[in-house]
């Protein structure tokens, strides 16, 4: 089975991703590394004006909607999509809407305003949100983003893994948030094509493991509820094109304690000062949970976002 995904595409993405998302900084952190008991690398995917590293992505989506003449999208988003749309959109001209949970982070929300798109909040969860969003995008007859569903989230990620693949050789290891899968199919895909002795590993949440239940399983598995801290990443039905995406590139995929997670926040904020959303706590969570099977090793994390109150 192939998979969705162009390495021609990817590379071509760079041209057209605002270099502000680019070239994102990758160090050793040392103070990690005594905590942890292995070399931790991290990307760091905040510094830049939507603090996640959903720009990649939502810069090849506006950017092509532009060049064939569209006006308007709409798209679901626990927060960082929903910023990172806005952003792009606004440079181009383009009517943004975005539809969110009632009870999302209050600084995604706000900060979704601030880049002057409209936003529909809803009761439930992100499932609603994102039925919500289809039904908008039909009745105005306006393009629907739909995250790794639509190849360009995919892809916009995936220049992550062409800019640390040179920096990791076999037997590394590379912990890769996973929720609808952009990010873990993009940086997944690129990493096995360039680096194939390095293990590719995405990390969930206990409380929210659909899509690490269904790579288990080979098939779609849904849940009823979710429950959990990292909203990001906090979805209940996988969508089928996307697992493909993921059977062909992930060695593994854990689920992890809320507790965990917590703990991962507290040390990236304490020990290499930084800001960090839940989801992008999730790789030093895994570690934290299964520390021997890391012990000695060279393991990249990726921050992923930092849309998150520190009170």
């Amino acid at each position: 089975m192939g998979t969705r995904l162009d390495m021609g595409r990817i590379r071509a993405a760079r041209a057209v991703i605002d270099p502000v998302f680019l070239d994102s900084p990758l160090y050793r952190c040392d103070a990690l590394w005594d905590k942890l008991g292995c070399a931790v690398s991290v990307k760091l995917e905040t510094a830049n004006p939507v603090r996640s590293f959903k720009g990649r992505g939502a810069e090849l989506v506006a950017s092509r909607l532009a060049a064939d003449g569209g006006t308007a999208m709409v798209c679901a988003s626990a927060g960082n999509l929903g910023q990172a749309l806005a952003w792009s959109g606004r440079r181009r001209g383009l009517d943004v809407t975005v539809v969110a949970r009632r009870g999302a982070p209050a600084v995604k929300l706000e900060r979704i305003r601030a880049f002057g798109a409209d936003l529909e909040l809803v009761d439930g969860d992100f499932e609603v949100a994102r039925a919500a969003a289809a039904r908008l995008a039909r009745e105005r007859e306006v393009r629907l983003v739909e995250d790794s569903l639509d190849i360009e989230t995919c892809e916009g990620a995936a220049t992550i893994g062409l800019e640390l693949a040179g920096s990791v050789s076999g037997g590394d290891a590379v912990l890769i948030a996973l929720g609808g899968g952009a990010m873990a199919t993009g940086v997944g895909h690129v990493v096995k094509t360039l680096a194939p002795g390095v293990e590719v590993i995405c990390v969930q949440p206990l409380g929210a493991p659909a899509m690490t239940l269904s790579w288990r399983a080979r098939r779609v598995v849904t849940t009823d509820t979710m429950d959990t801290i990292a909203d990001g990443v906090a979805g209940r039905f996988p969508i089928p094109e996307v697992l493909d995406d993921l059977l062909q590139v992930a060695d593994d995929a854990v689920l992890v304690r809320e507790e965990s997670i917590v703990a991962g926040m507290r040390m990236l904020l304490e020990d290499a000062g930084l800001v960090a959303e839940p989801s992008a706590a999730l790789g030093v969570a895994a570690v934290l949970e299964d520390p021997g099977r890391f012990a000695g090793r060279h393991v990249v994390t990726i921050v992923c976002g930092s849309n998150t109150s520190i009170s």
